[in-house]
């Protein structure tokens, strides 16, 4: 399979989970599937796969690391450490996308506020974020503390 290849069956594999995030965040199946950890296990494999064959079998550029600006540019300089990166993203940005869902019913906040901010995680990840703390905050509904114990 080519590295495009790689690219697009990646992000088609996470559409669906996205998808029920937005379309149906209550529904059972989406709990069952985009808050529980298979999702993220998978990437996370997938993750680790890469970054073998980045690390161990010699698939990256050798000034490759994470020490300068320099070394990161040529990590992300070869396809396999590209895609590395790619899997990050994804699987970091599915992650907090789940949370916002489950944070946004925890206090009731309106769905129509919570598409915005989930579209914006899923295409631009932090903008996302960033959207759904002003707007749990602004709302009156949270504070600035993210900890699910406070009232």
């Amino acid at each position: 399979m080519s590295y495009d290849m790689f690219y697009t069956v990646l992000n088609l594999s996470v559409v669906p989970a996205w998808a029920l995030l937005i379309l149906a965040p209550g529904w059972a199946w989406t709990q069952r599937l985009v808050h529980g950890a298979l999702i993220p296990l998978v990437l996370a494999a997938i993750y680790l796969g890469f970054l073998t064959l980045g690390i161990g079998f010699g698939q990256s550029d050798p000034e490759a690391g994470m020490s300068s600006l320099g070394a990161v540019h040529a990590l992300f300089s070869h396809p396999v450490g590209l895609l590395t990166g790619w899997v990050h993203f994804l699987v970091f940005d599915l992650f907090v996308g789940a949370w916002i869902v489950r944070d946004a019913r925890r206090i009731g906040l309106s769905r129509w506020i919570v598409t915005p901010a989930l579209l914006l995680t899923f295409m631009f990840g932090p903008a996302g974020l960033f959207i759904h703390l002003l707007a749990r905050k602004v709302s009156g509904k949270a504070g600035w503390s993210l900890d699910e114990a406070a009232p």
